[in-house]
């Protein structure tokens, strides 16, 4: 293993250290939402303590939420790697956002146009086009998925690409099988016949660098309560194409974008979030203690990134030992750059919710089901048996929490293959 010290990280997050029944909880929870350190539970407090006010008023509390909401904006261009705050916009999570700027979007399209989705997509970043297209008289056109590795077949994308694609909407990573799409390839084949790229990186956000000026995206949403804040949605807008877009809003709004009142406490907790990864970077990271917060953040992702592929690497191989129990995905090691750390798998014989139940009793957390991932799901024929298990990574997770889980699961399977011997 690399030089990450997961144990002083892990005790800046007060929830690792609770008990189920006299066990310590392993969290593989994280791509539901991650646990979140002492400073962002701080930075939340202390904002009702100190700073309760609407924004735009003339008196202390009041000027001290519009410097917080300011400082959140500016926290998540440093961390998205966007040119200005100007084109970052909160919300309450990715789905409304996504909602929200998809009526804009659609205003710009006429009828015979044409949106590209995936089917390996949350249903967050297919819903929404199809429900605009249904209104407007637009068609849909879906990317297919090569089930053996459950990759996009980029072949097939290039089929469905025309002058008529106005936009194309893709995750950067799978949030059920954890396949990292190649987002600059696709940007520049979409940008090649004129289209705008939607991402959707809320399950990629806690595992690795974002550079949106880099890979050239458009829009990108994310959630920060999936990389160790508190339930907030963020949304990117290239800001040449922020001008070019009609909002829905009410006169007297300040942003085109932000509708309501803001959630100033949960900004407060993104701030606090992403200075947490920052002061990751600085302790673990390559970024030196004057760095700046965005090449901070980015050497944390960076850190981040290694030591839980190592941790991955090492569930992967346990898991592939383990009689009866298949993953899904990417599974060749030398191909593991390619996907983030979580794992989709199922048990034969056993239900995924019987699976985490079990597990769940031994002080394990995980998710089963589809996770909002329905198409994909759907296209592997475990729709109807549950979907899978899914085991997520994150960088507060442990060797011995590894092999806990691949123990643990070994049981399973191990019992379940004994009953049916007997049955037999």
């Amino acid at each position: 293993m690399t030089a990450f010290d997961v144990a002083a990280l892990r005790r800046q997050f007060p929830s690792l250290l609770e008990v189920d029944e006299g066990r310590a909880v392993a969290y593989f929870d994280g791509p539901g939402g991650t646990q979140v350190p002492e400073s962002v539970i701080d930075a939340v407090a202390d904002y009702y303590r100190h700073s309760n006010a609407n924004s735009g008023g003339a008196f202390l509390t009041s000027r001290r939420s519009d410097a917080i909401a300011s400082d959140a904006h500016v926290a998540m261009a440093d961390m998205l790697g966007a040119a200005s705050e100007g084109e970052i916009a909160f919300g309450a999570n990715m789905t409304t956002l996504t909602q929200h700027v998809s009526r804009s979007i659609a205003a710009t399209l006429v009828e015979g146009d044409e949106i590209v989705v995936t089917g390996l997509d949350h249903e967050a970043n297919v819903g929404p086009w199809r429900s605009i297209a249904g209104d407007r008289g637009i068609r849909v056109r879906t990317v297919d998925v090569r089930l053996d590795d459950c990759t996009l077949d980029l072949d097939h994308l290039d089929t469905l690409l025309s002058p008529r694609t106005r936009l194309v909407a893709v995750g950067w990573a799978s949030n059920a099988v954890g396949t990292i799409n190649p987002i600059a390839q696709i940007v520049g084949r979409a940008h090649a016949v004129g289209a705008w790229v939607y991402v959707d990186a809320v399950h990629y956000a806690p595992h690795a660098p974002i550079e949106v000026v880099a890979t050239g995206v458009d829009f990108l949403a994310c959630s920060s309560y999936k990389f160790f804040g508190p339930h907030a949605g963020v949304l990117y807008i290239r800001s040449d194409v922020r001008d070019r877009l009609p909002s829905y809003k009410i006169r007297p709004a300040h942003d085109r974008f932000e509708t309501g009142t803001a959630n100033f406490e949960g900004l407060a907790g993104v701030l606090a979030a992403v200075e947490y990864l920052a002061s990751v970077g600085r302790s673990h990271g390559d970024a030196t203690r004057t760095a700046s917060r965005r090449d901070a953040v980015h050497a944390a992702m960076r850190a981040i990134r290694r030591y839980e592929m190592e941790l991955y690497a090492r569930l992967a191989a346990g898991l592939g030992a383990v009689r009866g129990v298949r993953l899904y995905g990417i599974t060749d090691p030398a191909r593991f750059l390619e996907r983030t750390p979580t794992a989709a798998l199922t048990v034969d014989g056993v239900a995924p919710r019987a699976v985490a139940e079990a597990l769940g009793r031994d002080g394990i957390a995980v998710w089963d089901g589809d996770f909002y991932a329905t198409g994909l799901i759907e296209r592997l024929g475990l729709a109807n048996t549950g979907g899978v298990v899914r085991i997520g990574l994150t960088h507060y997770n442990t060797v011995e929490e590894i092999d806990a889980v691949i123990g643990a699961l070994s049981r399973i399977a191990d019992r379940t293959g004994a009953a049916a011997a007997t049955a037999g």
